[in-house]
């Protein structure tokens, strides 16, 4: 005989967002700082995309990988911002399981096509301190395509098995996630079955994508300090270290939140579920908001091109 009070969830049609668990009272007030951090996200990148779209002298691989970065932090805070904040202010909970697949794919898909991003921008510096004659010959308008080409495809192919691997568990305890939005861990921790295999891919993936890519980085700098201490004058030395700022700004932005709450959904069990979810949050918020800024700010031409801009509307 059944049991009339157990609810079968094996294919379940929908999931519900809890949000910020235990902290459901808060979610208007929460909303407010997440809504101004997702329009500075909208019109930072799109001014930077316009900028560089409109402006011939931008067209070069800096500001073709930073366009790259732009229409990420985009993508990435798009596929989960508008659901939250239809959370956050109508309490719409449900999310279609495919929906939340498709969550899942993108939030992971462009945080590694984001990671392969900063390594192409890593490349161009280092050319250009290091083989600044050979620059324009090296990083041709093909080659930074094929790059872009090149990050798009591996980010796709290593978050690929996700959205296959949830589908494929059963899920017999309850349809209830304690998160603003999809995330593959607390998706997976749901299934009653071994996710064994779910868990030991997500650690290779952070390792391939991330984590490789830290390692790439890390060398492009060490040969980039190298060059750059054997300039022979102070001035020439501080103008190489001005057009590594950005950058490296912007590297730090994105990978010490996204590291610390990889890390803290695996290792960091003890921890309050309102914790993991403000931290999940924080990876997918900050790094999207505070490219543009940097790069507005610590950029010349672009800071140039927004003064320039913002003259002209007045007038």
């Amino acid at each position: 005989m059944s049991d009339s009070n157990t609810t079968d969830f094996t294919n379940p049609s929908t999931f519900i967002l809890l949000g910020i668990p235990g902290l459901e009272a808060a979610h208007v007030w929460l909303s407010i700082p997440a809504c101004i951090m997702y329009i500075i996200v909208l019109l930072g990148n799109l001014s930077i995309l316009s900028i560089v779209k409109f402006e011939p002298s931008l067209h070069v691989p800096m500001y073709y990988f930073l366009c790259m970065l732009a229409v990420t932090d985009l993508v990435l805070s798009t596929s989960t911002l508008p659901k939250m904040l239809s959370l956050f202010w109508f309490n719409s909970r449900e999310i279609k399981f495919s929906a939340c697949l498709a969550q899942i794919f993108f939030v992971h898909c462009f945080s590694v096509i984001e990671s392969g991003i900063f390594v192409a921008m890593a490349l161009d510096r280092y050319v250009a301190i290091c083989h600044p004659l050979r620059h324009s010959t090296i990083l041709t308008n093909p080659v930074v395509a094929k790059i872009g080409l090149a990050v798009l495809l591996r980010g796709v192919m290593l978050t690929l098995p996700y959205p296959f691997l949830v589908r494929r568990w059963p899920y017999c305890r309850t349809n209830i996630i304690p998160h603003t939005h999809c995330e593959n861990i607390h998706v997976v921790k749901l299934a009653c079955a071994d996710i064994s295999l779910s868990s030991s891919y997500g650690l290779f993936e952070l390792l391939c994508g991330e984590g490789l890519d830290t390692f790439f980085i890390a060398m492009s700098y060490f040969l980039i300090l190298r060059a750059i201490f054997n300039l022979p004058t102070k001035d020439s030395r501080l103008k190489a270290f001005g057009t590594c700022g950005s950058h490296v700004c912007a590297i730090l932005a994105f990978y010490v939140p996204g590291f610390f709450s990889s890390f803290t959904q695996r290792f960091g069990q003890n921890l309050a579920l309102y914790f993991h979810a403000l931290i999940g949050n924080v990876y997918l918020l900050v790094p999207p908001m505070l490219s543009p800024i940097i790069y507005g700010l610590r950029t010349k031409q672009i800071r140039e091109k927004l003064c320039l801009l913002f003259t002209r509307k007045r007038t």
